[in-house]
């Protein structure tokens, strides 16, 4: 059994000492479909419901630069998010919400500057000052050359994106989260346990070790720093997974960087229950996996949760399905007692043994890395997406043999007629959102817009503070895209060549 009590580094038992019993996790529910104002409808029930924390899920063309006008969005506007293409867009996202009284968490990477800007710009439409803004842009580009593909920029340039910004919020929006290191994705890859682990701390190495060469100070920036990560079915490693990662940090930090400051040593996470365990058979299955996933999260110490609802392996999901996922939280969290013990598993044989196990694991994998190189020179090798495809080819083995069950896939399978109700895209709403970006390009003054955009051309061909020439832009109504383009130009984009 470990030796320090909640609260006391290396934080293995939790970061707090109270933990739930002073206050609970934040509750989040990821959404965001067809158009800002269908958004905006959903992040109102939601709050009406009880969630503390909105999280927000953007379109594919928005993730890697593109307007909704554009031809590279044909097709794809509104289908797994929501379209943000211009500072109206945004505002019209959180009409009536106050910024300066809720979370919000953003899910974005390669356009992470442009949607932090468009969030600051609507703030101060709405007269909320910067260091009232609370919340989080996940802001982690080396997952995406890693497991998902949205990235937009080489490496380099996308670095820098991601410690201006850094830069930027740590003298200008101070509460705000500057980062969301996500092994969730390395997980829905099909990485195992120690893997999602290894390889997300092997990026928050990179991001910190970039930062410090940056001259930005470790015990500053480091405070901002958060982590999301996956719940998957294997319910007591989950547990000891969230408590290895607060122990591996913890001593990362000190150790390797010198952090000073307790919070720098944190790893502050968000968890999301696992999208790639949930099946398309027998949908309300899902609904257990769910809470068996929500409850490694709570017992293993997160700071945020997001359930998946029921029927997502089939569509976005419904009102219906989001509330039953979001009333698991809370039934969790005020009818099971959990929430009145912090790190309850502390000192079980198997939870103790797991938990060392899994950070002996990781450290060999993050010692692979660091002879490499570095994760950036892991990336760039295809050494991390190997190591993933292989652990997901061998899970997959032991699926197809039926070594590995999975409930109603390949063991007490049923005949049924697939057809729930299921959200649908409104496409009259879609094309009015794609001339709504038309009118909005006509309507501006575009000699000031264009001259923002080529005053932003000359500071990212230098070494400036990229973030400020973007909220310019946003000011100056300048598109998504069109400041996407201007960046294309200067860092051109990324193409792996392994």
């Amino acid at each position: 059994m470990t030796g320090e009590n909640p609260g006391q580094f290396p934080f293995t038992r939790g970061l707090y000492s109270e933990m739930y019993r002073k206050r609970l996790w934040t509750m989040r529910q990821y959404a965001g479909f067809t158009t800002a104002k269908e958004s905006n409808k959903r992040y109102k029930y939601l709050l009406d419901n009880g969630v503390s924390g909105l999280s927000v899920a953007f379109d594919l063309p928005t993730q890697i630069g593109y307007d909704s006008d554009h031809e590279m969005a044909l097709g794809e506007v509104g289908k797994v998010g929501v379209p943000i293409s211009t500072i109206e867009d945004m505002e019209i996202l959180f009409k009536d919400i106050p910024l300066d009284s809720v979370s919000t968490s953003m899910t974005i990477n390669a356009t992470a500057g442009i949607l932090l800007a468009l969030y600051i710009v609507s703030a101060e439409k709405q007269n909320v000052a910067l260091k009232k803004l609370n919340g989080t842009i996940q802001n982690d580009i080396l997952k995406e050359y890693i497991a998902r593909g949205t990235y937009i920029y080489p490496p380099e340039p996308s670095m820098r994106i991601v410690t201006d910004i850094f830069d930027f919020c740590s003298s200008h929006v101070p509460n705000w989260n500057t980062i969301s290191i996500s092994g969730y994705h390395i997980r829905e890859a099909g990485s195992t346990a120690a893997q999602e682990l290894a390889f997300t701390l092997a990026d928050g190495i990179a991001y910190v070790q970039a930062a410090i060469d940056k001259g930005l100070d470790v015990d500053t920036f480091g405070k901002r720093l958060s982590f999301f990560f996956n719940a998957h079915n294997d319910f007591l490693i989950e547990v000891a997974k969230f408590r290895a990662a607060r122990r591996l940090w913890a001593k990362i930090m000190k150790e390797r960087f010198d952090a000073t400051h307790e919070k720098a040593m944190m790893c502050r996470f968000h968890v999301q229950t696992g999208g790639s365990t949930l099946a398309a058979q027998q949908i309300d299955n899902n609904v257990v996996r769910t809470t068996i996933q929500a409850m490694s999260a709570i017992l293993g110490g997160t700071q945020s949760l997001h359930t998946n609802s029921r029927d997502e392996a089939l569509s976005l999901p419904t009102d219906e399905a989001v509330t039953l996922a979001l009333r698991t939280q809370q039934i969790i969290a005020y009818e099971s007692g959990v929430a009145n013990y912090p790190d309850p598993f502390a000192g079980s044989y198997v939870i103790e043994e797991l938990t060392d196990q899994l950070e002996s694991e990781s450290n060999k994998l993050i010692e692979e890395i660091d002879d490499m190189g570095g994760a950036v020179a892991a990336i760039e090798k295809g050494w991390i997406q190997n190591e993933i495809a292989r652990s997901s080819y061998e899970y997959q083995q032991k699926v197809d043999s039926g070594e590995q069950i999975i409930i109603g896939v390949n063991k007490y399978q049923t005949d049924e007629d697939i057809n729930p109700n299921l959200l649908t895209i409104d496409q009259q709403a879609v094309e009015k959102q794609i001339q709504r970006v038309k009118d909005f390009k006509s309507q501006r003054n575009n000699e000031h817009a264009n001259n923002r955009l080529s005053e932003l051309k000359m500071i990212a061909s230098g070494s400036d503070n990229i973030i400020p020439a973007i909220i310019e832009c946003v000011k100056h109504h300048c598109t998504l895209g069109e400041i996407s383009d201007e960046l294309r130009s200067v860092f051109g984009e990324y193409h792996p060549t392994f």
